[in-house]
């Protein structure tokens, strides 16, 4: 299971940019008094746009434009003091307003349905695509691509074709999409959009708004990447959990897993579901995680106070279920608050762990289906 990193907006258009995606002029405010002066530098009219990573941020009054430089310091001033979907507006980019004739759509996604990296486009440009593919699939282009041979020319044209990109305009098309391509596969990307590409009332191609997700454990070929993400948008126990060298995803259940192995814990996630309950987040803590590894797990578990109950299930391979065993009463013993923990180890010294879990008076579990039903039930009963 795989984490993503969301770039901002403008962080997506300076990595189009390298990759020869043209990208219109902007600038990066945090004060109002910079959108201030980003207005008078480019000339108005200009957007303020909240640099977000929550969608819908046009609904929720992020995106304005403003017609003279004291507009544009009014209207940062109003967007740096919005909250969009519980988190803070700490910047705004401010780039030139364009003058729009077509919206669309463009975007590259990794598809695993399809296995393959799959282009999407649409000339409903400008909403959620997601709503688009709800609403109207037939205004969808689903174009999958060869894994060897990627982007080519045909394809180009024919989502040039679907989305009605006059024949003049193609070329300029093609160097977008190319582009766009590039980028995705530079950086590991599971996605990279432009919403919307936009033709200007000038006859131009534009590229107003953009997106890239990449991969969290591809960020080692990519250190660079690393100053792009934005901590303070990402959950903390997700953060936590990567400084502790432990692989964490944060859900919506009450559930609270620490398994060892990323299969045996998608499988332990599964039996969850199976027995009637949701877990509140995958994680894995690795092979030969030791008790210190397990107390830093058992920390963010509990950060999230939609949790109800924990499931332990580790397999004693290279990991010591006496060190799991130890990690998990130290845990819970310097925990802020207490709920029930369902066990059950097996393998390397799971006799001593038993021993030590029983003198903890923990819920103990022979068997992955019985931990899985016992914490269901601990955690208040099936949905």
């Amino acid at each position: 299971m795989r984490a993503a990193v969301k770039l901002q907006e403008h962080r997506s258009k300076e990595l189009l940019a390298r990759f020869g995606v043209p990208v219109p002029a902007g600038e990066v405010a945090s004060n109002p008094t910079d959108a201030r002066a980003a207005a008078e530098r480019f000339g108005v009219p200009v957007v303020i746009k909240a640099q977000v990573l929550a969608g819908g941020r046009g609904k929720a009054g992020g995106v304005k434009v403003a017609q003279t430089p004291d507009e544009a310091e009014a209207r940062a001033a109003e967007i740096l003091a919005l909250t969009i979907k519980d988190g803070p507006v700490r910047t705004v980019l401010v780039p030139p307003a364009a003058d729009i004739s077509r919206e669309f759509y463009l975007g590259l996604v990794l598809d695993r349905a399809a296995k393959a990296v799959t282009i999407i486009a649409s000339a409903e440009g400008g909403v959620e695509i997601e709503e688009t593919a709800r609403t109207n699939p037939a205004a969808l282009l689903r174009l999958p691509l060869h894994p060897l041979l990627g982007l080519q020319d045909h394809q180009v044209r024919r989502t040039s074709f679907f989305l009605g990109i006059p024949a003049e305009l193609r070329s300029s098309f093609a160097v977008i999409l190319r582009g766009l391509y590039a980028a995705f596969v530079g950086t590991d990307a599971d996605l990279a959009e432009i919403n919307p590409l936009v033709i200007t009332a000038a006859g131009d191609l534009e590229v107003l708004d953009a997106k890239i997700v990449v991969d969290d454990s591809a960020l080692y070929r990519h250190p660079e990447l690393e100053d792009a993400r934005d901590l303070a948008e990402e959950e903390p126990a997700e953060i936590e959990a990567r400084a502790a060298g432990i692989s964490f995803i944060k859900l919506d259940g009450t559930i609270g897993c620490m398994v060892n192995g990323a299969g045996l814990a998608m499988t332990t996630m599964d039996l969850v579901k199976l027995a009637g309950g949701e877990p509140a987040n995958f994680l894995d803590i690795g092979g030969g995680a030791k008790a210190d590894r397990v107390a830093a797990a058992f920390r963010i578990i509990l950060s999230d106070p939609g949790v109800r109950a924990i499931l332990v299930n580790i397999f004693g391979g290279i990991t010591r279920g006496d060190e799991v065993a130890h990690g998990i009463v130290e845990a819970r013993a310097a925990a802020g608050r207490q709920v029930p923990i369902v066990v059950r180890i097996v393998g390397t010294n799971a006799a001593e762990a038993t021993a030590i879990l029983e003198a903890a008076d923990l819920i103990p579990a022979a068997t992955l289906d019985d931990a899985a039903a016992k914490a269901v039930a601990a955690a208040g009963g099936a949905r």
